[in-house]
């Protein structure tokens, strides 16, 4: 069931991938690399942290659902971008996944709350980055001001509380999942914004 759901968030995050692969006019390889580091790039970079081997490389899922989903996207990307709300919804459905399964894979192999949660953070929104990295973006997360990085954190942070007090398994890491979701689709809902540095205006 765990490698279900994340196989789903692997697929939503790589369609974001490959959309910014056809926003950029990129050819179909292209469009795979930016789904691939997408989907994958966060999970890569938890595990090399954790000195383990990359659980993108233990299972073809890993790697074939995002040429799937690039797939979709080089047949059918208008239609992707037309049903993009849902996919927002769906991408806020993987980060709060992702920080609660990557803090708690974290935990497991001895890091401290603190930085495991960190870690869970990478393991969300680290893919993300790399994308818009590799298409010649600032990334998003650091100028769109949307709220993205902040939900995963208080997912994360959620994730490492509950196992200090004892709470494991999936419970646990569906209610810091669940937090981290809310929080994400309420700042999209309601335009929340990070500030920005004292004296400056919009």
């Amino acid at each position: 069931m765990s490698e279900l759901l994340d196989l789903a968030g692997i697929f939503v995050f790589a369609l974001s991938g490959a959309l910014m692969g056809v926003r950029k006019r990129l050819d179909v390889v292209g469009m795979a690399v930016l789904a691939e580091m997408t989907a994958l790039g966060g999970g890569i970079v938890r595990d090399l942290v954790l000195n383990v081997r990359p659980a993108a490389f233990q299972s073809l899922g890993y790697v074939l659902v995002p040429v799937a989903a690039t797939a979709v996207v080089y047949f059918w990307h208008p239609h992707v971008a037309r049903v993009m709300p849902a996919i927002l919804v769906l991408d806020a459905a993987g980060l709060g996944l992702f920080c609660a399964v990557g803090t708690a894979k974290a935990l497991e192999y001895g890091l401290s709350p603190l930085h495991a949660a960190l870690l869970g953070v990478v393991t969300a929104v680290g893919g993300g980055m790399l994308r818009d990295v590799l298409a010649g973006e600032i990334p998003t997360l650091l100028y769109d001001r949307q709220l993205y990085a902040l939900p995963a954190l208080m997912g994360s942070a959620a994730m490492a509380i509950l196992s200090a007090v004892g709470l494991h398994g999936w419970p646990a890491t569906l209610g810091a999942a669940l937090l981290a979701f809310g929080l994400r689709i309420a700042a999209m809902r309601l335009n929340w914004r990070a500030p920005l540095a004292r004296g400056l205006t919009e």
